[in-house]
């Protein structure tokens, strides 16, 4: 499956995928903010491809006029635990674009297009995102697309980083989306 706006291509992540990731991704302002550690290694790049970022709704978002990767997007299975409220008929949003991208808007384009996707197509009654506390970036990003405050956890384990953060935890129902798009 595959998604296209005007400036971006959102499409599965390859193997050969996995050069690219890794310039992307070792980066120290780019995973850590997100949670996860920075790659060592495009072999790391390339399993992380394979296992982590293999599922049908995990896409690379790509430049449409090169098809190059420049970060990755997901509708993935809401964190049930952290999001009470949360019924079998939401998802949650997740995203993280290279540093040589970030302000230009390609988060919010390749964003719109998997919640249009969620609401239209999969008929989801809400959609999750959320972001550590001092990630402004994605607080930003997560502002402009429509999503509300729901509340922070505080003191959450960051697995993959074997840290604790505070994560403020957002939302965006049927009906808000609707409101959004009828404004537009």
């Amino acid at each position: 499956m595959e998604f296209q706006s005007e400036r971006l291509i959102l499409r599965p992540w390859k193997a050969e995928d996995a050069q690219v990731l890794y310039e992307l991704a070792n980066d120290p302002d780019v995973g850590p903010a997100a949670g996860w550690p920075v790659h060592q290694s495009e072999e790391e790049s390339r399993q992380i491809i394979e296992s982590v970022l293999s599922n049908p709704l995990d896409f690379a978002i790509c430049l449409k006029e090169t098809s190059t990767p420049i970060g990755a997007i997901s509708l993935m299975v809401p964190k049930l635990k952290q999001r009470e409220g949360a019924s079998p008929y939401d998802k949650e949003l997740g995203f993280w674009i290279g540093k040589p991208y970030w302000g230009h808007g390609y988060v919010e384009e390749a964003a719109n297009m998997l919640i249009d996707y969620g609401f239209e197509d999969l008929w989801l009654d809400q959609i999750w995102c959320a972001h550590y506390t001092g990630n402004s970036k994605s607080a930003r990003a997560q502002a402009k697309l429509g999503f509300c405050f729901f509340k922070t956890e505080e003191h959450v384990l960051v697995l993959l980083l074997g840290e604790f953060r505070d994560e403020v935890i957002n939302r965006m129902t049927r009906e808000e989306w609707k409101a959004l798009r009828n404004a537009k």
